[in-house]
């Protein structure tokens, strides 16, 4: 009996160890599982953390990168408000050089007819100035029957200083007959308009001539009085 309980506890013993051996195993195999585990998750876990940083940085580059656009947009707005006032500016501009543009042409157009009338002018006065400069009004006819009928001595005398002396104006003719200027401006122009005398109004004072005709006529009567 006590061999059989020896052989029991024997066999009792070896099944225990092989319980045990067989326990070390599946504990070393879970340890391994558990360890490979460990490491993979470490590994995911570092991975994660990679992800996160690069998550939060790429948050922050967001955050700076609206933080910029904020800033850009500060800093276009007012360009933009520039750049719209320029333009308001260079169309106003523009229709202003067009005004000026128009009245340029016009001052341009007017100017070019001014020129045109002036060398009309010019052509004018070309043709004026290419004719005697002493114009004689026309004759006033003598009338015989009258001749030296209704002369006084004063008027008789103007006949005859122009008549040897040739023309005269009434400033150069007042000394001759000691009369005043305008007296004998007004003895002359009466002298004239009796058709006496000829007058040239080419420049004032106007000066006066005995008429051919008259200055015969003067001289027959002296002839005559010899």
């Amino acid at each position: 009996m006590a061999i059989g309980i020896t052989v029991t506890s024997i066999e009792y013993y070896k099944q225990i160890n092989k319980a045990k051996k067989e326990y070390d195993k599946a504990k070393r195999i879970i340890e391994d599982i558990v360890l490979s585990f460990n490491r993979e998750l470490k590994r995911e876990a570092n991975k994660l953390e990679i992800i996160t940083y690069k998550v939060d940085g790429s948050l922050a580059k967001s955050e700076n990168s609206i933080e910029r656009t904020k800033n850009i947009e500060k800093i276009v707005l007012p360009i933009k408000e520039k750049i719209n006032k320029i333009n308001e500016i260079t169309s106003t501009f523009l229709s202003t050089t067009s005004t000026i543009e128009n009245r340029i042409q016009n001052f341009d157009d007017t100017n070019q007819k001014i020129n045109n009338r002036i060398e009309k002018l010019e052509e004018k006065m070309t043709s004026l100035t290419e004719l005697p400069e002493i114009i004689r009004e026309s004759v006033i006819p003598i009338r015989r029957e009258k001749a030296l009928g209704a002369i006084t001595d004063t008027e008789i005398k103007v006949l005859e200083v122009l008549s040897v002396e040739g023309g005269k104006t009434a400033p150069e003719m007042k000394n001759k007959i000691n009369l005043s200027r305008e007296h004998t401006a007004r003895l002359m122009k009466k002298l004239y308009e009796k058709g006496y005398l000829e007058r040239e109004t080419g420049k004032i004072p106007f000066q006066y001539s005995v008429k051919k005709e008259m200055e015969k006529f003067l001289n027959n009567s002296k002839n005559n009085q010899t």
